[in-house]
């Protein structure tokens, strides 16, 4: 074999395992692979001034390289096994939650400032949500902010390229099975062999997990995709929140459709963004601990839950389908006042202009109920209306939504309590698996199944 081990993606869970690999001082030959571009030279022309759209960077940026999707996020690591995977139905709830407070405190050791650990058990907060039936989900969330969670993950990287062979935009295009291993080919025409290899490609892998488990006839399970908006609104409508619990995780049951809505990563003071995922331009946000860089605005997801049941099995093609009608309209991202909204007309250039909410993304004014469904769109709506209850201004005209934002979850891939699949030496961790849907949880992942590798009980 060329290597003992082979690691594909340097995500938050690849990352990690690499990381814990070496503090173990292990003596086995690694290698770790990434479609993406080192940490230094992850920068998007957007963020850097350089144009004010989506050129759609191959591979992206924002998406891919060392650290993952979460290196250019807002840093906020929520420490739960309330949301976020499932995790903790692998290891035990105790041994979940260990894991994630071990991962806390490496990312601390390497930040140079004292980033404040916020909790969402705040009995008021969830008294008065659940008076309004909303459901305010517990969790200790660490928000290092965009800037500082990039110079950790620089350190990290620092540490662990001495000890672990890394190779960057890369791409595993085929993983042979052998009778004493693995073969890789590599989309740079290489092929390599290991004795074991660990699929780590975080969520921007999650169609390429698919087909890899396709070729080596491993078991998937077929998982939800999650649709949405990205809302933005001034600072101060949810600023009594914001300043308490930073991250709150609401889930709302609907009325109209029992469906489930829950916001998603939460900005205080941040940024929209767009990012490309297989080629389709999604929104996200992002935010700063440096306050020179925050805005004046707070943006999140309001994200609708879609479960399928056969005879339909590609819950991802379906909310790519719907994002690609939105790139279609808008060449895009595209954006709506609510107002708009409820009143069925199309946002326009005069009509933003208007608009007291300022937008910290440039996207193209439109209108969203020509790409989102009805059902999720209704969902949504209802969702605003609740929402303005504990936090009044929340359904003003001026409330900006920007579609669409999409999650995609991978088929989970069956694996056993060691995160091995049924080909012997081929394990799956991390979002790509869709075992986990969070830094934290990902990370911990990596950190468990670094000491199987090196058998550690």
């Amino acid at each position: 074999m060329d290597y003992d081990l082979l690691i594909v993606g340097a995500g938050a869970s690849g990352m990690f395992l690499a990381y814990e690999l070496k503090q173990l001082k292990t003596r086995q030959k690694v290698l770790m692979v990434d479609t993406g571009r080192p940490i230094h030279q992850r920068i998007c022309p957007i963020s850097a001034g350089k144009v004010n759209h989506c050129i759609c960077c191959k591979p992206c940026n924002i998406m891919n390289g060392f650290g993952g999707a979460g290196t250019l996020s807002d840093g906020k690591y929520n420490l739960t096994t309330e949301f976020g995977g499932d995790l903790h139905r692998y290891v035990g709830q105790e041994k979940a939650m260990e894991l994630m407070n071990y991962v806390d405190g490496v990312l601390c050791e390497y930040d140079h400032h004292q980033s404040k650990l916020f909790s969402t058990a705040n009995s008021d907060l969830k008294t008065t949500a659940l008076r309004n039936d909303l459901h305010l989900l517990s969790a200790q969330v660490r928000h290092f902010g965009t800037e500082r969670n990039v110079e950790i993950l620089k350190k990290m990287y620092e540490e662990i390229k001495d000890e672990i062979e890394i190779r960057f935009l890369t791409t595993v295009e085929k993983v042979n099975y052998l009778s004493s291993g693995f073969q890789a080919v590599f989309s740079t025409g290489e092929t390599v062999t290991a004795e074991k290899i660990v699929l780590a490609s975080g969520r921007s892998g999650s169609k390429w997990i698919g087909e890899i488990c396709k070729q080596n006839g491993i078991r998937t399970k077929s998982n939800r995709v999650d649709i949405g908006v990205r809302i933005e609104i001034p600072a101060e409508v949810f600023k009594h929140i914001t300043d308490e619990v930073y991250e709150s995780k609401i889930v709302y049951k609907t009325q109209k459709y029992n469906d489930m809505v829950r916001t998603f990563c939460m900005n205080p003071y941040g940024k929209v963004v767009a990012e490309n995922t297989n080629g389709i331009i999604t929104v996200n946000g992002h935010s700063y601990a440096d306050k020179k860089l925050q805005t004046e605005n707070t943006n999140f997801a309001l994200l609708v839950s879609n479960h399928f049941t056969d005879p339909f099995r590609d819950s991802n093609d379906y909310g790519e389908s719907i994002a690609r009608l939105s790139n279609m309209l808008g060449g895009g991202v595209l954006l709506q006042r609510f107002g708009d909204l409820v009143k069925g007309r199309r946002s326009s250039e005069r009509r933003m202009q208007k608009c007291f909410t300022r937008p910290t993304l440039k996207a193209t004014a439109g209108d969203l109920s020509l790409v989102i469904p009805k059902r999720q769109l209704d969902d949504i709506i209802e969702m605003i209306y609740q929402l303005d209850k504990i936090a009044p201004g929340m359904a003003n005209e001026d409330t900006l939504l920007y579609g669409v934002e999409v999650k995609f979850y991978n088929s989970k891939v069956e694996v056993n309590k060691e995160f091995e699949t049924s080909k012997k030496g081929l394990y799956a961790i991390g979002d790509g698996s869709g075992i986990t849907h969070s830094l934290s949880q990902a990370s911990a992942n990596g950190v468990y199944l670094a000491k199987i590798l090196e058998n550690i009980k």
